[in-house]
């Protein structure tokens, strides 16, 4: 029960549907990390198949998150009619249908059609899952951010762990797809059902509302340090997820099968810290846990930067994957917060997310062409110090979440009753 609210049934109802929204959410993250993971861990693999050559293969990691920024982008413009809950349940199913293209083309053409649509899925799909969940943290008035991020590493985890099976069998790649799109695409749609709109959902005599707050917002200006904390996290996020299989086989030697082990084990260090994150917010306030990430994720880069072998590369990325993962999830939270607290109509806070969620994509675009372009220029032992360098930049921006340690630093709020009236199934 919440501090100071006494039981009603009002209150009783508020809290059931709040719970159903966070444990759907949090299936829709797992789902999505399940996808992502089955992509990015079989890169050596959809790379034979489809016979790309290492110049070109930074074209079609590049091309990815360029379409997510646009789909991220138009998902900002759709919420302004459209509920979230909506664009979430109706995206996740083209981005798993999308991984199964992936697998099951033999030609370039096929594969650069099922990468565009899986881009343009997970632009919307990453955008309007961060929206719910700033909204349902804000109603719960306590950070639950991390949380849902966890559930994404999970799902990571199991999707690497599939990837590795399909490896060590050596299974084609729909063989490896095929059950998992099976099982997770009717699981996501029944789940979407209960999803939870906060302010950004457009009810009925809403709309207007929600296009007033969407035109306004809070400025760039306000949001640069987010942004540039966003980007330098998922510039190190991208180094990992593209290029820790490649780095692993060619660089220290490691076979196929081992070379889709650091993204599992990336994978379940950033499940452990998120699983444990929120609880470091509100006891150390989100500065000191976004301060204390970026130097141990520095540090794990320095160590696979200078790894004699692959299972120290392992324990490289074990430090990265520790020091990430509460990053992305506290600049999520400090947008909605900011959102909220300097233009308090409604959409202000997910017109923040979209336009945040883009430095998402200007992370991934960045980093793995660079690291790719470094590595065959210079040397991909080279290439990995600049995320370090940048990762550790974050230290600076650091102040930016100052103000959330104050809002999250152990107390809670009064649920508002206001962001949780309505479910995409009108509960």
């Amino acid at each position: 029960m919440y501090p100071g609210v006494g039981w009603s049934p009002t209150l009783a109802a508020m809290t059931d549907v709040l719970r159903r929204g966070r444990v759907s959410l949090a299936f829709g993250f797992f789902a999505q990390g399940v996808a992502f993971a089955l992509l990015v861990t079989r890169i050596p693999a959809i790379q034979d198949r489809y016979g790309i050559s290492d110049a070109l293969l930074p074209v079609f990691l590049a091309a990815v998150p360029i379409l997510a920024g646009v789909g991220s982008v138009a998902t900002g413009r759709l919420v302004r009619r459209v509920r979230p809950s909506r664009l979430l349940r109706w995206s996740q199913p083209v981005v798993l249908l999308a991984l199964l293209g992936v697998g099951a083309g033999h030609r370039v053409a096929v594969l650069a059609v099922a990468l565009a649509a899986f881009g343009l899925a997970v632009g919307a799909l990453d955008a309007s899952m961060n929206m719910l969940g700033v909204s349902l943290q804000r109603s719960y008035g306590r950070s639950i951010m991390l949380g849902f991020h966890a559930a994404y590493s999970m799902g990571g985890i199991l999707g690497a762990s599939l990837a590795w099976a399909g490896a060590h069998w050596g299974l084609a790649l729909w063989v490896s797809y095929l059950p998992v799109v099976v099982a997770l695409l009717p699981a996501a749609l029944v789940g979407s059902r209960w999803y939870v709109d906060g302010d950004g959902g457009a009810g009925a005599g809403g709309a207007e509302e929600l296009r007033k707050g969407m035109s306004g917002g809070v400025g760039f200006k306000v949001l640069l340090p987010l942004c540039l904390v966003m980007s330098f996290a998922y510039i190190g996020d991208s180094t990992v997820s593209n290029w820790s299989a490649k780095y692993l086989q060619d660089v220290l030697g490691g076979s196929e099968q081992l070379a889709t082990v650091p993204y599992n084990v990336y994978m379940v260090t950033t499940l452990v810290g998120r699983a444990f994150g929120d609880l470091g917010v509100r006891r150390f306030g989100a500065a000191a846990v976004v301060r204390g990430g970026a130097v141990v994720a520095a540090g794990g880069f320095a160590v696979v930067a200078g790894a004699p072998g692959a299972w120290a590369g392992m324990l490289g990325f074990t430090l990265v994957g520790l020091g990430l993962c509460v990053l992305v999830p506290q600049t999520f939270a400090a947008a909605g917060r900011l959102a909220a607290e300097r233009d308090g109509r409604p959409g202000a806070s997910d017109a923040a997310v979209a336009r945040l969620n883009v430095f998402n994509y200007v992370g991934f675009l960045i980093g793995s062409p660079l690291v790719g372009a470094l590595g065959d220029a210079w040397s991909y032992r080279g290439a990995m110090l600049v995320p370090m360098v940048l990762v550790l930049v974050t230290v600076v921006y650091a102040r930016s979440f100052e103000v959330e340690a104050d809002r999250y630093g152990g107390g809670h709020e009064r649920p508002r009753t206001a962001d949780v009236g309505r479910g995409s199934n009108g509960l």
